[in-house]
């Protein structure tokens, strides 16, 4: 039986909060289709107190942010950046077009196009999180994107030199400042300032999420997003302490960041929450992490690893941290997540930063039907079909007109009946709707 030693909001206090929030971005957007720049610049002002002339950042101010930062700090940051690279280029490697011969004379393919201009925007409300600039922009610059724009809101008052390092670091070729609904509002609608994109990415607040799922259609969207969850599947092969310490360091991320243990342990479940109460006493970000402890976190015991598993499944969360006696049997039997962390020696943190697989992962469930932000996102597969010969021309035209007249669709059928009429032979036989001319007609 499973049970829940503790729990966060209820689903229906999530859909209040939720419908809220839809109906700000929904007039914002609104706003910024009237309005283009000055819309932007007022919402800029009244969100983030941040004015301009001209929120793109000149090459002189660029480089300024990167006289900034130490020796080390961009070492660090090419270090990050070189794993994120690495690791794209090798799945775009898994990414191979196609051509194949079906039938004589019938030639299918596909090739993998990459989207030509990406919004990418990178969060720094509270924090500075240049790593989303290593996800975002790099893996587009691998899949071949060729105009990449960033955003991030001012930091303190002015641009973040980290995230500005890092954005042009990673390649972007245009970087504004400027945050929430308003930047990627911006980049999907196109002002006087800002020629539109294409698509767009990167995690964000709850207003920059919704705003990105409005958009959806518009522009593509790299997958619906929202706050930070994180699941920690245990059982007593690990200790309180580190259940604890990977589900406070993603709750800090956010006041609604989902963050669960799943356990088949009633000691550790009692150990960690007791652990978690010790830590929020000395945690530098606890007022955040303790709002979303206590409104989201949740603490679950099952009877058995199946059960477990089964949990898992459901909740399909966006951070899996596995640490258990059989790591490798949820990699191999888990289906809904956005991406695991196997073992005790392996967390969060280290995905989220530097390991070079990409931080941008499905949330509220999406898992069930999407992975996350990887070089394939930017990437249109595109097919192509060629017929060579003028019998498998004829052969699939009557198959063709056939199916047609199954359907009613007369002029899907003349197209059909007309390559048969031109390039059929007396000795092929025709079996279309219409019947061929006679070559004294031709």
């Amino acid at each position: 039986m499973v049970q829940f030693l503790k729990r966060g909001r209820d689903q229906q206090a999530r859909a209040e909060d939720g419908a809220k929030v839809r109906a700000i971005v929904e007039d914002i957007l609104v706003d910024i289709e009237k309005r283009g720049d000055a819309a932007i610049r007022d919402l800029s002002i009244k969100f983030d107190k941040w004015d301009r002339e001209n929120y793109r950042l000149s090459q002189a101010e660029i480089q300024a942010c990167l006289d900034q930062l130490s020796g080390q700090e961009l070492k660090d940051i090419e270090f990050a950046q070189a794993q994120v690279r690495n690791f794209a280029q090798k799945q775009k490697e898994c990414l191979t077009d196609l051509e194949v011969e079906t039938r004589p004379g019938v030639v299918l393919g596909h090739r993998n196009v990459p989207v030509n201009t990406v919004g990418c925007y990178v969060p720094g409300g509270k924090y500075p999180l240049l790593a989303s600039a290593h996800m975002s922009v790099i893996t587009a610059k691998v899949a071949g994107v060729k105009r990449i724009v960033t955003c991030a809101p001012p930091f303190e008052g002015k641009a973040a030199p980290a995230i500005v390092a890092a954005q042009a670091m990673a390649g972007a070729d245009e970087i504004y400042v400027l945050g929430g609904v308003q930047a990627v509002g911006g980049m999907a609608i196109g002002t006087a300032s800002i020629a539109p994109v294409d698509m767009l990415v990167g995690p964000g607040n709850a207003f920059v999420a919704e705003a990105k799922r409005q958009l959806f259609g518009r522009v593509g969207i790299d997958l619906p997003a929202g706050p930070t969850e994180t699941l920690v599947i245990a059982d007593e092969t690990v200790d309180a302490e580190m259940c604890a310490t990977d589900l406070l360091g993603q709750a800090e991320h956010g006041p609604t960041s989902p963050a669960v243990l799943l356990t088949n342990s009633a000691k550790l479940a009692r150990d960690t929450m007791a652990e978690i109460e010790r830590l929020l006493e000395i945690l530098p970000t606890r007022d955040i992490a303790r709002q979303a402890w206590s409104d989201y976190g949740e603490v679950i015991v099952c009877d058995d690893y199946d059960q477990m598993l089964g949990e898992a499944d459901r909740i399909a969360s966006e951070h899996v941290q596995v640490m258990t006696d059989r790591d490798l049997w949820f990699r191999d039997n888990m289906t809904n997540y956005g991406a695991l962390f196997l073992g005790p020696r392996t967390n969060v943190a280290y995905g989220d930063k530097v390991i070079g697989t990409n931080h941008t992962l499905p949330t509220m469930k999406a898992a069930r039907y999407t992975g996350g932000l990887w070089v394939g996102k930017f990437m249109k597969t595109c097919t192509w079909q060629q017929v060579q010969t003028d019998e498998a021309s004829t052969e699939i035209g009557a198959y063709c007109s056939r199916l047609c007249a199954l359907e009613g669709f007369a002029g899907h059928g003349e197209q059909a009946n007309l390559r048969v009429r031109r390039y059929g032979r007396r000795n092929v036989p025709y079996a279309g709707s219409v019947p061929p001319l006679t070559d004294a007609a031709e």
